[in-house]
């Protein structure tokens, strides 16, 4: 059975309007300077791997000193390689991060506290309900992790030279 068709219907519904919604987004996030938007949203810029299509994604991010947290439940972080540096259009201005996928459950927990403590609206797009105790439900946790959700931790490397900015 596919990913897809074993996805609730909300989140299908969600992914189609942040489908639209990315149209405008890397507009807005691609402008030299920076704007309301881009103090949460960044543009990431990266290569299909299937496909070797280049793509410009619109994500959140938390800043934590000198790193970026991204939740990721989209396909787009599967094109994502350790080692591999991404552009990213952050604040007005292209910057190269390498990207860290994190999988270990515990960690996620963790990282996602630290996300949803600095931008409560982060826990929207996890499908991670908090428990009564105010923690993140501890098994829908683990089954996102299972079918693929990560967090995506940037490490920062500089700014990507002048003539990487393209057209």
């Amino acid at each position: 059975m596919s990913e897809h068709s074993q996805r609730p219907l909300s989140r299908q519904v969600q992914a189609r309007v942040m489908g639209a919604l990315n149209v405008p987004m890397r507009a807005v996030l691609g402008l030299p300077f920076s704007t309301p938007l881009s103090g949460r949203l960044m543009l990431i810029s990266f290569t299909g791997r299937k496909t070797g299509k280049a793509y410009r994604q619109p994500v959140s991010y938390v800043q934590q000193g000198d790193m970026l947290l991204t939740p990721g439940g989209g396909k787009w972080k599967w094109n994502l390689q350790d080692g591999q540096p991404v552009r990213i259009h952050l604040r007005g201005r292209d910057v190269l991060a390498q990207p860290e996928l994190i999988k270990d459950p515990a960690e996620v927990e963790r990282l996602l506290g630290l996300m949803m403590a600095a931008n409560p609206s982060v826990g929207a797009f996890t499908g991670v309900p908090k428990g009564p105790d105010g923690r993140l439900d501890r098994a829908r946790l683990e089954t996102a992790v299972r079918y693929g959700f990560r967090v995506v931790r940037w490490h920062l490397e500089e700014q990507a030279p002048a003539s990487d900015k393209g057209g």
